[in-house]
């Protein structure tokens, strides 16, 4: 984060009260400083907006709540007090790909037109549940608000990697880089909960796909 000269991290800390959501900030991956909980169980799957917005830090994250499992998006002015929750996407009802269960995977991307999110959705089959990935895109200056939805995933479990595992039919990305140009991306993903595997693409090819296959 430029603003503090420094890396800051989000991370899932376990606890007997289920998983939390806890903060670290380092200069050099050698020396942290640990905020500890800034989110309470049950509660994951979050990173934080690389600037302020409105001078207010902003975590997206997702509780797990009796109304479900849904991603939100917090606001603090100094990365220890959170308030200002809001809901931001919504997992579907009925027969969507993501009907059960939504989470943000790597940290948003900023592209000149919003906030682009790769996130994972979950549907639960006879079969078990079953992993897959989609895409939002939300506004720079109002990330609470939605822009673009895509209308189904954008890619899922289809190799056996993929499939079978500790965990089958789970594609769960985790982390990406951005190639020099700023357009190629490459995605780490988690692949049945047994491998780490990479897919590459291009951020405005995904743009574009969601233009096309998207709603709000």
């Amino acid at each position: 984060m430029e603003e503090l000269g420094q890396y800051a991290i989000a991370y899932t800390a376990f606890s007997r009260g289920g998983p939390g959501v806890a903060l670290a900030l380092t200069g050099d991956f050698r020396h942290f400083e640990r905020y500890g909980l800034i989110m309470q169980p049950d509660d994951k799957d979050a990173a934080l907006l690389p600037r302020r917005i409105h001078g207010n830090f902003a975590l997206l994250h997702r509780p797990m709540t009796d109304m479900g499992a849904h991603i939100c998006i917090s606001f603090s002015p100094d990365l220890r007090n959170w308030g200002g929750h809001k809901l931001l996407l919504q997992a579907r009802r009925g027969a969507w790909w993501d009907a059960n269960k939504v989470g943000l995977s790597p940290p948003l991307i900023e592209t000149p037109r919003g906030w682009l999110m790769l996130y994972h959705g979950v549907r639960h089959t006879a079969s078990g549940a079953l992993y897959r990935l989609g895409v939002a895109l939300f506004a720079l200056d109002e990330p609470e608000h939605c822009l673009l939805r895509g209308d189904s995933c954008l890619s899922g479990p289809e190799a056996d990697y993929e499939r079978v595992g500790d965990v089958g039919n789970v594609a769960f990305p985790c982390g990406y880089t951005l190639d020099a140009d700023g357009d190629t991306i490459n995605l780490y993903y988690g692949a049945a909960d047994t491998s780490v595997a990479l897919a590459s693409g291009s951020v405005r090819q995904v743009l574009a796909w969601l233009d096309a296959h998207s709603s709000v």
